[in-house]
């Protein structure tokens, strides 16, 4: 086991940018894990891996990424539970993280989406400290937010590719169509 080793679940390199360098700073040996299936469409996926894998190279730091893309795992879990898709989402990633942080020898896991303000940090903790307590690995809360600018500043001059929603088809629709889904 890597002790004082944390795996980052990764959803994109602007969010990912600042998050490695706080785990850096806190003393952790520092890899990211790209695990999105929730990502539509496929292009705008493989977009933002592509900015990841040029974050990972430009800040040196590890990228595993999950091969394939279990789309249909994602539907199947969130597709007649659209207002509380998040909640599906986020325990998908998070669980996926965990069990590979485990197989990996990495002795704590969290993710980049603490550093948005667009995500529900309290069901995140939640899910995060749930998937912890049942795997045996420990799960890092840190409440990022105020640190979104540091984020953007670092990945300014990268000409990274930039989404405009978080990730999900529904999130797309509410972003562009400007309607919510209750």
């Amino acid at each position: 086991m890597k002790a004082g080793s944390v795996l980052v679940h990764c959803c994109c390199a602007h969010c990912t940018a600042y998050t490695i360098e706080h785990w850096r700073q806190q003393g952790y040996e520092t890899s990211a894990l790209w695990y999105n299936p929730n990502i539509h469409p496929y292009m705008e996926h493989q977009n933002r891996l592509e900015a990841m894998q040029s974050l990972a190279k430009t800040l040196g730091f590890q990228l595993i990424v999950i091969e394939g893309y279990d789309i249909i795992d994602y539907f199947r879990r969130v597709v007649g539970n659209e207002t509380q898709r998040c909640q599906y989402c986020f325990h998908l990633r998070l669980l996926k993280t965990a069990e590979s942080a485990i197989r990996m020898g990495y002795d704590t896991f969290t993710t980049s989406l603490l550093i948005s303000h667009q995500q529900k940090h309290d069901l995140l903790q939640e899910i995060g400290n749930k998937i912890a307590q049942e795997k045996g690995v420990g799960f890092l809360y840190a409440d990022l937010r105020k640190r979104y600018s540091d984020s953007r500043r670092i990945t300014k001059s990268l000409n990274l590719y930039r989404q405009q929603y978080c990730g999900c088809v529904y999130s797309e629709w509410e972003r562009y169509a400007d309607v919510k889904i209750e």
